[in-house]
């Protein structure tokens, strides 16, 4: 399978979904945990591999992994009532994976979040989700690697996983994958330096089943980054004239990163740092589903092609109803994805001849 670059990138960040029926299948398949809106799956559809199906406990989300990917097989339930389905009752495919595939949601161990006051207990994040206990999840997905057996598991994570007291769930995670029977190695990777228009660290756990003698997997990407002002589309959202936020920008400086630049140097008031200002200059900092981003280009919103070019998300991808901030804010990005699913193939899975 040859390289495609664009701009100096193997898989460029502009793309449409309809291209995935272009690319010839490697041979490998995947099944996906925590799917959300896809970005994972497109991702290792870009580098080859057939994606079977996917767990999703989001009602909403799971309307929207199907409406565009089509799976054979999907499970839009909690994963731990996925372990639960007795073995006969599964089709087959899924156990012959070569790849199992996990996001495991993050948000308790994130640096922007409540983090230790979260932990070991239940929470509603959507309407129409379960309350559910997120820090044991993670081993939720390494018992599903333990009953299925897949060749490799790859789980993506928050930075905030490997920092401060989280480090303790690492060191189990570890255990975990050992007594499931995997091998795991522990990435911590910049979707800046792959491809990405956006500076997200993610954490990367990839394991190999024990009786798979592969080398030593060896991933860096030193791609160039691509700044914002390559990415971003014509025009924003305007923002009202009548508000806060209007007045503010219209005092922005080219050096600030965040209305909490502005505040302080007008006001002396320590707020706003969790709303980005980017500059075209600038790579955009990491996607949150949540905040709102402004331009510095225009002092306008960021659109909706906005969030989807820096999340590297297909041009005719279909949100239906929902957010487009919120769908790639909760996903990881496809081009990212596509780096790392492509060095697990030519460093492991692929079959010799």
């Amino acid at each position: 399978m040859s390289d495609k670059r664009v701009a100096g990138h193997v898989f460029p960040w502009k793309w449409n979904l309809s291209e995935l029926k272009e690319i010839e299948w490697n041979g490998c398949n995947v099944f996906t945990c925590f799917s959300c809106g896809g970005g994972s799956s497109m991702g290792y559809k870009r580098a080859g591999y057939h994606v079977i199906g996917n767990v999703e406990i989001d009602r909403d989300m799971n309307k929207i992994y199907n409406i565009n990917h089509k799976p054979m097989y999907s499970y839009n339930m909690d994963i731990r009532e996925f372990i639960s389905i007795p073995d006969k009752d599964l089709p087959g495919e899924l156990f012959n994976l070569d790849v199992l595939d996990g996001s495991p949601p993050c948000s308790v161990f994130s640096t922007a979040g409540e983090r230790e006051k979260g932990w070991n207990t239940e929470k509603q994040f959507r309407e129409g989700q379960k309350m559910q206990r997120l820090d044991d999840l993670f081993f939720a997905f390494i018992n599903v690697a333990a009953k299925l057996k897949p060749r490799v598991v790859v789980a993506e994570n928050v930075k905030g996983l490997i920092t401060g007291n989280a480090k303790g769930y690492v060191n189990e995670i570890v255990k975990a994958f050992r007594a499931a029977g995997y091998v795991p190695q522990i990435f911590l990777l910049n979707s800046a330096r792959m491809g990405v228009p956006q500076a997200r660290e993610r954490v990367f756990f990839i394991a190999r089943r024990e009786d798979q003698k592969f080398p030593k997997l060896a991933l860096a990407f030193d791609e160039q980054v691509i700044p914002f002002g390559e990415v971003r589309t014509r025009t924003g959202v305007p923002v009202s004239e009548d508000t806060d936020a209007f007045r503010l920008m219209q005092k922005r400086r080219p050096e600030d990163t965040c209305m909490a630049d502005i505040n302080l140097r007008l006001y002396g008031k320590n707020s706003g740092f969790t709303i980005p200002i980017v500059n075209d200059n600038r790579v955009a900092p990491t996607l949150t589903s949540g905040s709102t981003f402004y331009r510095g280009y225009d002092a306008a919103k960021f659109s909706d092609g906005d969030f989807i070019n820096i999340q590297s998300f297909p041009q005719d991808y279909n949100f239906l109803d929902q957010s487009p901030q919120y769908v790639c804010g909760m996903s990881v990005p496809p081009v990212m994805m596509a780096q790392i699913a492509r060095q697990v193939y030519r460093q492991w899975l692929r079959r010799p001849g």
